[in-house]
């Protein structure tokens, strides 16, 4: 698989199956995705695309991928704690608020080890860290204080 950066639209990924049947994702920056397929005998025309917002590109990866995997994890240990990325969308209750604010530690227990804010990592960010929208969030921690991290961060 290849990517390609698509300035101001997000990044092109181009496959090519099997099957010689040339695939490519468009993953815009608003989180909606666009998913096209080429003609096996014309690779340069299109046969379908399909542009899906950003649940309905969460869905299709469920049906694609075993249950048991995670598009945002980034890892996990024999200690039973979990490595995600948690987006922060632009309508997010905590768009433009502090870090601390959300409880986090708190609430769930899990470590907020990084932000990732267009092309800078911020490590170790504090309590009075402002959060901003299309932010992804570098947390760790069980799995269910993972999952409920990201129930808080998906409030609107």
């Amino acid at each position: 698989m290849s990517s390609t950066p698509l300035p101001g639209i997000g990044v092109r990924y181009d496959l090519t199956t099997r099957e010689q049947r040339p695939l490519s994702v468009v993953a815009h920056r608003d989180g909606s995705r666009t998913l096209s397929a080429y003609r096996k005998d014309d690779p340069d025309a299109c046969a379908l695309s399909v542009r899906l917002t950003s649940g309905e590109a969460e869905a299709l990866i469920d049906a694609l991928m075993p249950q048991h995997h995670s598009p945002s994890l980034l890892s996990t240990t024999e200690l039973g704690l979990v490595a995600e990325r948690i987006e922060l969308s632009a309508t997010s209750h905590w768009n433009g608020r502090l870090l601390g604010d959300t409880r986090m530690r708190t609430e769930t227990g899990v470590s907020i080890v990084a932000v990732l804010r267009r092309a800078e990592a911020i490590p170790s960010p504090g309590p009075d860290f402002r959060l901003a929208g299309g932010d992804t969030l570098i947390v760790i921690g069980t799995r269910e204080g993972v999952e409920a991290a990201a129930a808080i961060l998906g409030r609107e």
